[in-house]
């Protein structure tokens, strides 16, 4: 049970960060998005996305986009631009809905609806 709180805690972590990513630069020409903010991806990410993307919360944005990193100086690689292909996704209503845990906050407020109710019908009596 302590696992499974931990795993959903980082399903929604990758959720987040597929929320703040935010492209900076756009190369019109070329078809090349710089991306700001970009998840960082590895074997449980990768696992966390195809979870989000199984529950309908992402769909894929733009499939084998040609990925690269930046140093850690924060600078373009020496060598080649690009080392890999990804798929980038992008969040569906539904993703947006589980950011804000919207489900919860409808349960609660048909909780203090009913409640609402019960008091008022036993007052009134």
């Amino acid at each position: 049970m302590v696992a499974d709180w931990r795993r959903e805690r980082a399903i929604r972590k990758a959720l987040r960060g597929v929320a703040r990513q935010r492209v900076a630069v756009y190369h019109q020409a070329t078809d090349i998005w710089v991306i700001e903010r970009a998840l960082q991806r590895d074997s449980e990410v990768e696992a966390d996305l195809a979870t989000c993307l199984m529950r309908g919360w992402i769909e894929p944005l733009r499939e084998n986009m040609p990925t690269g990193d930046l140093t850690p100086g924060g600078r373009l690689p020496s060598g080649p631009m690009y080392n890999r292909v990804e798929t980038h996704y992008r969040l569906t209503d539904g993703g947006w809905a589980a950011l804000n845990r919207a489900h919860a906050w409808t349960l609660v407020g048909v909780l203090i609806g009913v409640a609402s109710l019960a008091a008022t019908v036993l007052l009134a009596a």
